[in-house]
């Protein structure tokens, strides 16, 4: 099945972070200082989220392993004028489902160039600050319910 010519408008967040509740966060590499957690959208329409949010984190840091929940949040938000060209005319709003991925501390992360320019381990609450979409941050900050 080939992909779609524009981004279907599900994603997932997933919320990398350690037993001592370090979070992952990284920097966009097409907005520098937009800092974020893991997100991406689905390749096909018939993908499972879980695969999505297991690819997504293995695409953008090279995570492998750990333990992956499905924290069963959703966020539906208007999506910023700078990227709605990448979904169908029209297409203005994504819903964004929001998975945990519990990792040790020190596992290795390699980014991907073309996306993220660094990453920084902080705890939870600086993470949640540094954040620059709402729903994210709002995620990060839920993060200690799901520990």
């Amino acid at each position: 099945m080939t992909a779609p010519p524009y981004k279907i408008p599900e994603s997932v967040l997933v919320v990398i972070y350690t037993p001592e509740l370090e979070v992952l966060m990284i920097e966009r590499a097409d907005k520098p200082g937009y800092w974020q957690c893991v997100t991406g959208s689905k390749d096909r329409l018939d993908e499972p989220l879980l695969d999505t949010a297991r690819r997504e984190v293995q695409e953008e840091t090279g995570i492998t392993g750990g333990v992956l929940r499905d924290w069963r949040l959703s966020n539906v938000y208007e999506i910023y004028p700078i990227w709605r060209h990448r979904y169908a005319p029209g297409v203005t709003h994504n819903t964004e489902h929001v998975f945990g991925l519990t990792v040790p501390a020190g596992t290795p992360v390699t980014l991907a160039p073309r996306e993220h320019l660094q990453y920084r381990w902080l705890p939870w609450r600086e993470a949640a600050d540094l954040c620059f979409s709402p729903s994210n941050a709002e995620a990060v900050l839920q993060l200690p319910q799901f520990v």
